[in-house]
């Protein structure tokens, strides 16, 4: 064995050491979903004290990790390395600090004021969850009308534009979005020093209602905020406006999960909070209650803020899982290892056997997926699928083979029509619904075939299942992913950081899928991953190649990156390449580290808004790639 290859089967020990002694008791593994950002800690702050839910200790460390995450310009990011500060983070930071009880002329909230200034104000915030959190205490104006009317929950089906036109994720925070704009609710707290006054005849003023309704009505932009009710075309009055807001609240009621959370997701959960008072719910109702005990459950100490709570946007219990037993099972853990045998346990008993909402598009629907966190029952999607059945298909279990076959049945069944695959339902991909003029609705309002997906679904179907492009169904698939190649030979990567991340589903689902290494869109991108290879042998792309849609390289490498940058050069190549070298040196001088190479956030939530770091990540893809490299090029 050379020296190199020694190396490898070192570091491949040591993180199947770490990775085993983080087992919990169930036999999953509980690391940390953190957002790189503070929107869901700002939310839940403003959510508890417009409420007066009393959890002193909750929001006092909240607040803690706000504070922390300032940048040294006063402003709040969602990146690190965003460019200038974030106007939406510094708004809804600067405001969640007041009802945590800081004083507003404390020094780092006058430059956050300063910050929030030379960001451009208001008119800068361009987040659609921001917007509300900020008209709910009176920070931002109610639009006179909604671009999504409330009664569109009355539409049937069949009509041009429905409500299940929009995602799953969609839905389930629109659901309360609607009746809250309808209603138009402020909780303003007294004493609350505004970042900019909002004053009758201002231009600022008539810039932000533009910002709600000139695209969509084509209207005039109001003179002063007015918060009365106006009529607008599709207004209901009377019994049918009563019966739209029953809707939305019995949509809203009938996707709790058990632990009270919506769909399992804490931003979801708290727009709940926020429609549901504003229907008659006073915060001690069981629904109420067990909400606000489903959002604690969610909270995770950050390891990298001093260990201070972070709200989750929900657990990923699941999905960690899932991706260390495949990890520990590819560097060599038999599947009747204790550690294995546990997590296989574990995920079967959290397969789905409910049907849910995907269901609306399949023929013949039969429950088989599963979902991201640890209580999710009806929200399946396709990667959390594809990664439970990768850890659990060769388990010496009569009902591991059952649940790989009920499995990769729900996987056939949601294969969209143009031949890709989405994350949670199939051909939700209407262009009526992401012209609709939301932030965000480009990449939130839909669920299309992605090629993050594609290729992942692909790679398991053919290294795991044994089926290849001399099927319809998979060549389809194939034929999909090259047509959506980037003219560069990238793939962009809806759910990671970005093109790396997009790249490399791509090529070892094409690969798995028997697709030839010879093919020039794969030689095409092979070239592109190698020319974005940095010096030092690492990989790493910042978040704004997701809002600026191209690639934007990041000043050091990342673990997942250049991780996911190696799998991918080792699944199209028959012999090792100095660049697979380079980036197998560089996994195992930082693996140990930590830091920026670890740290960096390279989950993708919501382009511009919503980063994540999974605590799993800088363990689990350098494990499966250095494993990779080993098994492919050992016996050389």
């Amino acid at each position: 064995m050379n020296v190199m290859l020694q190396r490898i089967q070192t570091g491949i020990d040591r993180l199947v050491g770490r990775l085993l002694r983080g087992q919990s008791a169930d036999g999953s593994w509980r690391m940390g979903f953190i957002e790189s950002g503070t929107s869901l800690d700002a939310a839940s702050i403003l959510q508890l004290q417009s409420a007066g839910i009393r959890r002193p200790r909750l929001v006092k460390e909240l607040t803690e990790r706000m504070v922390a995450k300032q940048s040294a310009d006063g402003a709040w990011r969602v990146y690190p390395d965003e460019a200038n500060g974030n106007a939406s983070a510094t708004a809804e930071c600067y405001y969640a600090l007041q009802y945590a009880g800081l004083s507003p002329d404390e020094p780092f909230m006058l430059r956050a004021r300063e910050a929030f200034a030379e960001l451009g104000g208001l008119p800068r915030i361009n987040s659609l969850l921001t917007k509300f959190q900020l008209a709910l205490i009176g920070r931002y104006p109610w639009p006179r009308w909604f671009p999504v009317p409330l009664a569109i929950l009355l539409l049937p089906s069949s009509s041009p534009i429905h409500f299940y036109q929009f995602s799953g994720y969609a839905r389930v925070h629109m659901a309360p979005m609607l009746l809250l704009a309808d209603r138009k609710p402020i909780r303003r707290l007294p004493h609350i020093r505004p970042l900019t006054e909002l004053t009758r005849g201002g231009g600022e003023w008539k810039e932000l209602q533009l910002g709600w309704n000139d695209h969509f009505l084509g209207g005039p932009a109001p003179e002063a905020p007015d918060t009365r009710r106006r009529k607008a075309p599709w207004n209901l009055t009377g019994k049918l406006r009563e019966r739209a807001a029953l809707r939305a609240e019995r949509f809203i009621l009938d996707r709790l999960e058990s632990d009270g959370t919506l769909y399992s997701y804490s931003s979801a959960t708290l727009l709940m909070l926020h429609a549901l008072r504003t229907v008659g719910y006073s915060v001690t109702h069981p629904v109420m209650e067990n909400a606000v005990r489903g959002l604690e459950s969610l909270l995770f100490a950050d390891a990298h803020c001093g260990s201070r709570l972070s709200m989750q946007v929900t657990t990923a219990s699941v999905w960690d899982s899932a991706l260390v037993s495949h990890a520990l099972q590819d560097a060599g853990l038999p599947a009747v290892h204790p550690a294995v045998a546990k997590a296989g346990r574990y995920l079967l008993e959290r397969q789905h056997r409910k049907l849910g909402d995907w269901k609306r598009n399949v023929n013949n629907p039969m429950a088989g997926g599963w979902g991201f966190s640890d209580i999710n029952t009806i929200n399946p999607d396709l990667d959390d699928t594809t990664a439970s059945l990768r850890a659990v298909r060769g388990l010496p279990l009569p009902e591991a083979r059952d649940a790989a076959d009920r499995g990769l049945q729900w996987i056939l069944g949601m294969q969209n029509r143009d031949g890709g695959w989405g994350a949670f339902e199939r051909n939700v991909d209407s262009r009526l619904i992401r012209w609709v003029p939301l932030d965000g609705a480009e990449d939130a309002a839909t669920d299309p075939s992605t090629p993050d997906l594609t290729g992942r679904t692909l790679e398991y179907l053919g290294r795991s299942a044994g089926l290849t492009s001399r099927l319809a169904y998979v060549r389809r698939a194939a034929d999909w992913l090259y047509a959506h190649q980037e003219k560069d030979g990238s793939w962009y990567g809806r759910w990671g950081v970005c093109y790396i991340y997009g790249t490399w589903a791509a090529l070892t689902g094409l690969a798995a899928a028997r697709e030839p290494a010879e093919h020039p869109r794969i030689r095409k991108a092979v070239d592109w991953l190698l020319s974005v290879q940095q010096p030092d042998g690492g990989f790493g792309e910042s978040c704004a190649s997701d809002a600026e849609k191209r690639y934007v390289p990041l000043r050091h490498g990342t673990l997942s990156q250049t991780a996911w940058a190696l799998d991918a050069l080792v699944a199209v190549h028959d012999l090792p390449l100095p660049a697979m070298e380079r980036a197998c040196d560089y996994l195992l001088r930082h693996a140990q580290d930590g830091g920026p190479a670890a740290d960096y956030p390279t989950g993708a939530g919501l382009p511009g808004c919503l980063y994540t770091r999974y605590d799993s990540y800088s363990l689990v893809w350098p494990l499966i790639a250095l494993a990779h490299y080993r098994d492919k090029y050992g016996s050389g």
